[in-house]
């Protein structure tokens, strides 16, 4: 613990970036979100224990994003700079935050967001026209931000969907609201923010 506080205290230096760096004794999960407040970003890695390890405790990166009270980036890759991100969108309140999460605290210049949303397997076209209206409204306002914007709708389920754009335009960032479905749809399916945590190949932001 001594060994890897120094590091950080250097590493902090090195990049000029002031902080504290803070051991704790407790589980891992428990004692990040005992330090995180409203307003504040958690970042970590996705993985570090062993698998026996996760499998008793569970994973400290889905416990994070399922409880913190603020947004929660989990890294997957070396460090790169971003290029491309997929912004999933469903046009809950959640999504509108992660809208104005990129418009009001990223830089867009040289960065190009694939604005995604998934319809469910229903023959409506009622469903198809509300999803088209809910991508073009944010790809406008994205490009009048200085984004470069490209459009996507497509049908199945929502993280299965998410991660396979991903991973075929070879995204840096996927970024998603902490909620979006309801109480009893999120019971069956599953938090689509927490499958994308688990499951993509890389880097997670949920935004509250």
């Amino acid at each position: 613990a001594r060994r890897i506080a120094a590091e950080a205290k250097a590493s902090l230096a090195a990049l000029k970036v002031e902080g504290k760096v803070v051991i704790e004794h407790g589980a891992p999960a428990t004692m990040i979100l005992k330090h995180v407040r409203r307003g504040d970003l958690v970042a970590l890695g996705n993985r570090g224990l062993s698998g026996l390890d996760r499998f008793l405790l569970g994973s400290v990166s889905t416990r994070v994003v399922q409880h913190a009270p603020c947004s929660v980036l989990v890294v997957k890759q070396p460090p790169r700079p971003l290029a491309k991100i997929l912004l999933a969108t469903d046009g809950s309140k959640s999504s509108e935050k992660v809208l104005r999460f990129l418009i009001q605290k990223l830089r867009p210049e040289n960065l190009e967001v694939s604005i995604m949303h998934v319809m469910p397997f229903l023959r409506y076209p009622e469903i198809k026209e509300a999803g088209k209206a809910l991508v073009d409204r944010y790809a406008e306002k994205l490009a009048m931000a200085g984004y470069r914007v490209s459009e996507v709708l497509k049908v199945g389920q929502p993280a299965d969907e998410i991660i396979k754009l991903a991973d075929r335009r070879k995204v840096d960032l996927i970024v998603a609201g902490a909620k979006g479905l309801g109480a009893v749809a999120r019971f069956i399916l599953g938090s689509v923010s927490t499958r994308l945590v688990q499951h993509s190949s890389c880097s997670v932001l949920v935004v509250r």
